[in-house]
């Protein structure tokens, strides 16, 4: 059966809609990725930071190679677990990647990411939520005007944020969970990407962040996804060595927003994550970094479980995926059988069997032995359970490990009793017969 999910990216939504996806620039200024050749200050409205990060003018293949995605040590590092819990990201609209300093939260002249950083930091302790907070790009008169709100996993903005207002909006919408006055929350639909192109950060963000928005965009144009998938630059969000790094945020198949981090992603990438990650539900793990509202150990221990799933011996392209819907489906069937689970995490709605998960097993006969079906078979591998699901037997409608029946649980020295039992009786049959016969 064809979800609904598919079906909504098929028609794309009214750009217009005031809940629509953010629109990014059409032309992305990629004037960062170098530094005035004077080597004193990057191009900033106000001027008022340092190139700290040292650039030099180079030409695009010599960057490719020593920044980008020819890097000696791209893909060279292992990816899952690498994204520090977190449970709530709040993204901060503010100009662009081609003005932001290296340190755009403690930017003197850039009082709105300043003041919101240092609230947000002052009252992390009060809130209920471990919250992030990222700079995405903004421009004034889109659907990401500057000073714009948007909070994730609860898929809202806040229009206008000023430097006036930080106290304000911290204390009510991330320590109290309520609504900022005077201003009115907006419902967000559809997928937002964010890709890391912090250039004056780290110049590995500063080459690969611009291609992949570019991409992203080219790619939604081209799939009729404009209202349904975003795409926009944001600034650090840790992990420099991984770039291009991408975040996508949207609605699991069964309904949940999740928050998923990619690693190393390249521009023949995009389309797979499209299609894959956003087009049917299924995490592409030999890029995947994490996951919001999953600790590092979680993470691990969630795409263990995945892979195990899936039959594979490693993290390495594979067209033979689950979605995140038959995971969970699968755990809740583990759960409710005889099968060992230390712990089945729940994070944001999203059940994710993340710690220390014995596969379920099958107690089966044989039907070879005289008849008799009664040796054990050993524990099925995962693989008999992939086939399951990809067969469209649904795990949430039976038990992956029923309780076994009394014939399947009689054991081969139980019959070889039986049988001596047997034999014993008839040979005491047999010689009271002769007994009597004699007599």
């Amino acid at each position: 059966m064809t979800s609904n999910r598919e079906d909504s990216l098929l028609y794309p939504n009214n750009p217009s809609s005031s809940s629509s996806p953010i629109t990014v620039s059409d032309h992305l200024d990629t004037t960062f990725l170098t530094a005035d050749p004077s080597g004193s200050h990057l191009g900033s409205a106000s001027n008022s930071f340092q190139n700290d990060a040292g650039f030099l003018n180079e030409s695009a293949s010599s960057s490719d190679a020593e920044f980008g995605f020819s890097r000696p040590e791209f893909r060279q590092s292992p990816l899952a677990g690498t994204v520090q819990f977190y449970e709530r990201h709040v993204f901060l609209c503010y100009k662009n990647p081609s003005v932001w300093p290296p340190r755009i939260e403690a930017a003197e002249f850039d009082r709105l990411p300043r003041l919101l950083s240092a609230a947000v930091m002052a009252r992390k302790g009060d809130m209920k939520k471990e919250t992030r907070l990222t700079i995405c790009e903004g421009h004034d008169g889109t659907e990401t005007s500057n000073g714009d709100v948007l909070i994730f996993p609860d898929m809202i903005r806040y229009r206008r944020l000023t430097h006036f207002d930080v106290d304000t909006f911290v204390e009510e919408v991330l320590v109290k969970d309520g609504e900022w006055l005077p201003g009115t929350p907006e419902t967000l639909k559809g997928f937002y990407v964010f890709v890391c192109s912090h250039g004056s950060r780290d110049r590995r963000c500063g080459v690969c962040g611009p291609a992949l928005v570019s991409k992203f965009k080219e790619e939604i144009e081209l799939h009729g996804l404009r209202g349904k998938v975003s795409a926009s630059p944001c600034s650090h969000i840790g992990g420099h060595k991984y770039a291009g790094n991408v975040i996508i945020i949207g609605s699991s198949m069964n309904g949940v927003i999740t928050g998923h981090w990619y690693g190393y992603v390249t521009p023949d990438d995009v389309p797979i994550l499209l299609e894959q990650h956003i087009g049917k539900g299924e995490i592409v793990d030999w890029l995947w970094r994490g996951q919001m509202g999953l600790s590092e150990e979680e993470q691990i221990k969630s795409q263990e479980l995945r892979l195990q799933l899936k039959g594979d011996t490693g993290v390495g392209k594979s067209s033979n995926k689950l979605t995140q819907t038959q995971i969970d489906e699968a755990c809740s069937a583990a759960t409710s059988s005889e099968v060992e689970v230390v712990k089945c995490c729940q994070q944001n709605g999203n059940s994710t069997c993340c710690q220390n998960l014995s596969l379920p097993h099958k107690e089966a006969q044989d039907a070879n032995e005289k008849g008799l079906k009664g040796s054990l078979e050993k524990k099925k591998s995962s693989k008999r359970l992939l086939s399951r699901i990809n067969s469209g037997k649904g795990l949430s409608t039976r038990k992956v490990a029923a309780m076994p029946t009394w014939f399947e649980s009689w054991e081969r020295e139980d019959t070889y009793a039986a049988l001596a039992v047997a034999c014993a009786a008839v040979s005491v049959a047999v010689a009271y017969s002769c007994y009597k016969q004699l007599n």
